[in-house]
């Protein structure tokens, strides 16, 4: 068996591999043992037939497919092994030679990390991100919890009017037909929420208490029931009652009921205190995010395309993980939406991007400054997150030790890689 290299070029790799015809014929066999039970030839019990005989009746290349997906995993991997590379994306596997009584032949194709020196990230220009908190922004919190706290009051003197909460029973017609899913008793609906079918809410307005009126709407057109999806529909719709919010009252009273506070000030101090701690958290991170992206800029290198549509994998899988918690899968999502699979490949495409060079440029900022990770690093890391988990540290211990804390001690390289690319920025 042998692995050559026969094409390097931006980042993509094919390999030549070249599995001996002894190999091969052994796969074969194998693969001969694996499934001649479920053949049935005249003049012998199930399961008995030679090789030669089933080859005989159904062609030599019989057993080739599962010869060739049992040699194709193991003959790829130690061609990596063998010539030290190190791919980023699932191989695209092209079989050149599958000749009776000749090796086996095939090339696979795939994206490895480029190569690059990063120069010129220490001292890079930055916009500031300030964390400062308005009185604008406070008033705005305590209009938030003024609203929480509102009461829902009865309106019987007066239409409907915008901000207001209907509770309606409505009938959905195409046509004359009473369609799937659009019909409710007394729906609460808050007038201009955009929660209905756009265009709804709005012909609400003006009516009054057990008015019933037609509501002519259309559907969007990548609404998720294709049936329905840009349709011109009615809706036969009955007002119950009318309600109103009544905000409470913003003083020293609303300070003790929404807090621990007895006065209005001590609260908004509290109130604004909470805001500049998770501002200055916001402002953090975003200032780490512009860093890294800046530094990202400076990659001197094309980024491979199937490097990118593997990250776009890991992110879907990611986002399916999340919608399963949900009860969702990233197909139904897809169809909700009305887009498909393509389209939704090609929305996370620019973000894949950006994780991709993010990855490349922490890598490179840990290789270059050689950054280490001192065992005090590792036994503090282990104490926070048992900490965080509150579990045992020596059953953290024990779960990072697995792979010797290489995993422990690469997530604290790149934050040490991140905070050292922070900290020599220079921030305008």
């Amino acid at each position: 068996m042998s692995y050559e290299i026969i094409k390097n070029e931006n980042s993509e790799i094919t390999v030549k591999i070249t599995v001996a015809q002894a190999d091969f014929e052994k796969a074969v066999t194998g693969a001969y043992n694996k499934n001649k039970s479920k053949f049935n030839i005249p003049g012998f019990r199930k399961g008995k037939a030679p090789k030669v005989i089933i080859e005989k009746q159904y062609g030599q290349g019989v057993f080739y497919e599962d010869a060739v997906n049992a040699l194709l995993p193991v003959h790829y991997d130690k061609a990596v092994e063998a010539l030290s590379l190190e791919p980023v994306s699932r191989p695209d596997i092209d079989i050149t030679n599958i000749e009776p009584g000749t090796d086996f032949e095939f090339t696979a194709t795939f994206a490895v990390k480029p190569e690059f020196t990063l120069e010129n990230y220490k001292g890079i220009e930055v916009e500031k991100i300030d964390a400062e908190v308005t009185e604008e922004t406070v008033m705005a919190e305590l209009e938030k919890t003024r609203d929480m706290n509102a009461r829902l009051i009865s309106v019987t003197d007066r239409p409907v009017q915008d901000g207001d909460t209907v509770y309606i029973d409505y009938k959905g017609f195409d046509g004359d037909v009473q369609f799937e899913g659009g019909t409710a008793d007394n729906q609460e609906l808050v007038i201009g929420s955009g929660k209905f079918i756009p265009g709804f809410e709005e012909q609400l307005i003006g009516k009054n208490i057990d008015e019933e009126m037609t509501v002519e709407v259309s559907f969007p057109e990548n609404y998720h029931a294709e049936d329905l999806a840009g349709k011109p529909v009615k809706f036969e719709v009955k007002i119950n009652d009318i309600k109103y919010k009544e905000l409470p009252e913003l003083d020293d009273e609303f300070a003790k009921d929404v807090s621990e506070f007895d006065t209005l000030e001590a609260y908004k101090e509290s109130v604004k205190a909470e805001l500049e701690e998770g501002a200055k958290t916001s402002a953090e991170s975003a200032q780490r995010d512009k860093v890294i992206e800046a530094v990202a800029k400076l990659i001197p290198v094309e980024i491979p395309a199937k490097m990118v549509d593997a990250e776009i994998d890991n992110m879907l899988n990611e986002f399916n993980q999340q919608l399963s918690y949900q009860g969702l899968s990233l197909e139904q999502y897809i169809q909700f939406t009305g887009g498909s699979m393509d389209d939704f490949r090609e929305q996370v495409r620019e973000d894949a991007l950006a994780r991709v060079k993010t990855s490349l440029v922490i890598e490179k900022v840990v290789a270059q400054e050689n950054f280490e990770i001192a065992e005090e690093e590792v036994e503090a890391e282990l104490g926070k997150i048992a900490e965080m988990q509150g579990s045992d540290i020596e059953e953290i211990r024990t779960m990072f030790a697995r792979d010797n804390f290489e995993y422990l001690k690469t997530n604290l390289k790149s934050r040490k890689a991140v905070d050292f690319l922070v900290e020599n920025a220079t921030l305008v």
